[in-house]
């Protein structure tokens, strides 16, 4: 579509330096009326200040969306029943995000009967493929506009010069401070990446951290949290009912006060590059812990180690923007069937960076039988004398290789 024929367009704002440029830069380009969207998912800022800085530059449709209920019931939860890790590490604390956003922008588009959307990632990054992937899938015929995939404002003293010379105000302090990170923050996570990040082999330095203690500063005595599971969904924390978005929230300030979460990983990125990144997980750190551990009581053997299996496509459907796939949607089905059975309660301790199981109870769906697992009288639950025959069969084709072999 030719810029000329885009009459409006949804932009994801959050009021920010490059948000605010792509705004002004829309209206300049595209000759374009520009309606901003702004989702709190968690990120622990404040967003009506988005309201005001969108107000000042003409907007006149201005949407800022309380999604923090929806994010972690409907996107993280269902992530955390397959246990999914990217890389074995990564928990995918950006990635789960990006599909709710470009979701809620497309729900706008249409209801404003916007001709496009816009976000402002990069053209080096996984996001500019999650939000249009997402996008394609709800809405194939959407418009999308990438300004970074166009413009020449490639670095921060451009799109700062850029902004001085058409007059956008831009806040160059946080709580008095600058990060020098690119940061990215939800009820899930928050993630550092550039500056002195991107030589692999610097250690982050002790003040870039923001939600968790140090492990070595963390109490001396450790902290015991029993946490609740219903179909594999935890629902409470110490005995006490929680919202799915108030029960994160509160396992991130049980755990960062630990210690636990931190990350530090190259990953890599669906564009091609590695990519040096450090997280700070601390409620999903734990609920993983006791998921699985949970999980471990009340699984089948074969349905839990086919479920392992199945994770890492899973978390790379989710990394690479792949959340409204045909593919995960399937996955998602067969994840959420196996946990009809997930119920019970894990107790852990916490305890300087490190997440303890110290006990896992189901009354109702237990596979654990003391009877048969005992190591004293089991009063003839399990035969002993069948695992003879047991053996010889399984070594059977080890003994016919072995004897060719001479």
């Amino acid at each position: 579509m030719a810029k000329g024929k885009i009459n409006k367009v949804v932009l994801a704002y959050s009021g920010g330096l490059d948000t605010s440029v792509i705004l002004r830069w829309l209206q300049e380009n595209y000759g374009c009326e520009v309606v901003t969207f702004t989702a709190d998912i968690g990120q622990g800022e404040e967003v009506e200040p988005a309201r005001a800085k969108a107000t000042a530059a003409g907007v006149k449709e201005i949407h800022i969306d309380d999604l923090k209920e929806e994010f972690v019931r409907d996107f993280v939860f269902p992530m955390l029943r397959a246990n999914a890790l990217y890389e074995g590490e990564y928990k995918l604390g950006t990635s789960i995000a990006r599909p709710l956003i470009a979701k809620r922008l497309v729900e706008i588009a249409v209801a404003t009967g916007a001709d496009a959307i816009s976000h402002g990632a990069t053209g080096k990054g996984n996001d500019q493929v999650r939000f249009e992937l997402t996008a394609y899938a709800l809405k194939p015929d959407i418009q999308i506009i990438a300004p970074w995939r166009e413009w020449d404002l490639l670095s921060r003293e451009k799109l700062l010069a850029y902004a001085e010379e058409h007059g956008i105000p831009v806040e160059m302090k946080r709580d008095g401070t600058k990060s020098p990170y690119s940061m990215d923050a939800n009820l899930l996570h928050i993630s550092y990446e550039g500056y002195d990040l991107e030589d692999p082999w610097v250690e982050p330095g002790p003040d870039m951290w923001r939600w968790t203690v140090a492990p070595e500063q963390a109490p001396d005595q450790p902290t015991q949290v029993t946490l609740t599971f219903a179909r594999g969904d935890c629902v409470a924390v110490n005995g006490q009912a929680l919202s799915p978005a108030d029960l994160l929230a509160e396992l991130n300030r049980i755990g960062g006060a630990n210690g636990i979460g931190r990350d530090d990983i190259v990953e890599n990125r669906f564009v091609g590059m590695k990519s040096r990144g450090c997280y700070e997980t601390p409620g999903g750190t734990i609920l993983l812990k006791a998921h699985r551990a949970m999980e471990s009581l009340t699984l089948d053997r074969e349905a839990a180690h086919l479920k392992d299996e199945l994770m890492p496509r899973y978390a790379s459907l989710v990394y690479n923007g792949f959340w409204y796939s045909p593919e995960r949607l399937m996955l998602q089905a067969a994840i959420d069937q196996t946990q009809s059975v997930v119920n019970g309660e894990v107790r852990l301790k916490l305890y300087k960076g490190n997440v303890l199981v110290v006990g896992r109870r189901s009354p109702t769906d237990s596979l654990f039988d003391a009877s048969i697992a005992t190591f004293e009288e089991d009063a003839g639950a399990y035969n002993q004398g069948d695992a003879t025959g047991f053996i010889r069969l399984n070594a059977l084709r080890l003994r016919v290789a072995g004897r060719k072999r001479g």
